[in-house]
């Protein structure tokens, strides 16, 4: 699902920049808010790799095969840390596999890291329900989210590329190709709920406290 270049407007690919620019400030803002911004560090590099690696899993779904994204999953799990997470690795699979693009870094960074963001939101929506620890909360609301983060990726990427096409080319074909490619991605939306779903209970069995909300702001030191 990633867009290499050549492909987008250079408009598009700079507005992709403008938004993955504000998005990358409001993350970033987020986290210094937070008591102690480096705790999760360590956490989003793992995870920045495993969705380096992912998009390298590839699955078949005739007549065309997708790969994993897992960028709900990076949500769910990582919060506020999940935006340059997902930055960081788009810009290490562009330079060093040509996957995506650096022209197209800004779209694809806003295209699969802003669903990423509204993933975290979704997942902590089961906290307001006055049962966070309910293993069955969890495992659903795990499953929006990476449901949520893979399927609106992959209808901003199918708003973009449709309303893009170049006219010098046979549009028919070119949209019939883009709306079986995005229709692939149905079924991989639910194999990534899944499997954030089995992740985020097995974390609440044991290590709970991944889960919990990063939103705790730093406190001022009272004066004296």
């Amino acid at each position: 699902m990633h867009i290499p270049d050549g492909i987008l407007p250079i408009t598009v690919c700079a507005a992709g920049y403008a938004t993955a620019g504000a998005a990358t400030w409001y993350s970033l803002r987020k986290i210094n808010q937070q008591e102690d911004p480096q705790a999760g560090i360590p956490k989003a590099a793992l995870l920045a790799s495993a969705f380096f690696v992912a998009s390298w899993i590839h699955i078949p779904v005739p007549p065309t095969s997708v790969h994993l994204i897992l960028n709900g999953l990076l949500g769910v799990v990582l919060g506020y840390y999940a935006f340059p997470a997902i930055l960081i690795g788009l810009f290490f699979q562009a330079i060093m596999f040509q996957h995506g693009g650096l022209t197209t870094l800004g779209v694809n960074a806003t295209m699969m890291g802003v669903p990423a963001l509204l993933a975290y939101g979704l997942f902590q929506l089961r906290g307001k329900l006055g049962r966070p620890n309910s293993q069955f909360l969890t495992g659903l609301f795990g499953f929006l989210g990476g449901t949520l983060g893979l399927g609106l990726a992959a209808t901003i990427a199918f708003y973009i590329l449709i309303t893009t096409i170049p006219a010098n080319i046979d549009v028919a074909a070119e949209r019939a190709s883009i709306v079986t490619l995005m229709m692939a991605h149905v079924p991989l939306a639910l194999i990534e709920g899944v499997f954030t779903a089995m992740l985020v209970v097995f974390l609440q069995k044991v290590k709970p406290e991944l889960l919990e909300a990063v939103s705790s702001q730093r406190q001022p030191h009272p004066v004296s």
